[in-house]
């Protein structure tokens, strides 16, 4: 089971907001919470970072979702899965 995702992902300037964009991502089955934070914008994109948490996490679905809106999943840049969320020992953290 998928509790915790992190994404980074590219979406267009002209499409939907990063609140419409959460909103319809936390309506999925499974999903808790959702964070996004935009980290850059250019003339034609957004790039955003993705935090999805939740108690059965189906990737796939997350997946679609981003592809209907026009946007593409750049990296995934962290996966927690399990009975319970493994929290990055804070020296890892800093190195990183």
């Amino acid at each position: 089971m998928i509790k915790r995702v992190v994404l980074d992902v590219i979406i267009p300037k002209k499409g939907p907001s990063i609140v419409e964009i959460a909103e319809s991502l936390s309506k999925t089955e499974g999903v808790d919470a959702v964070n996004i934070t935009v980290k850059e914008i250019d003339m034609e994109t957004e790039n955003i970072i993705v935090v999805v948490e939740g108690s059965s996490i189906d990737f796939k679905e997350l997946s679609s979702i981003i592809e209907e809106i026009g946007g593409v999943v750049h990296s995934i840049d962290q996966v927690v899965a399990g009975k319970r969320v493994v929290e990055v020992p804070k020296e890892i953290v800093e190195e990183l």
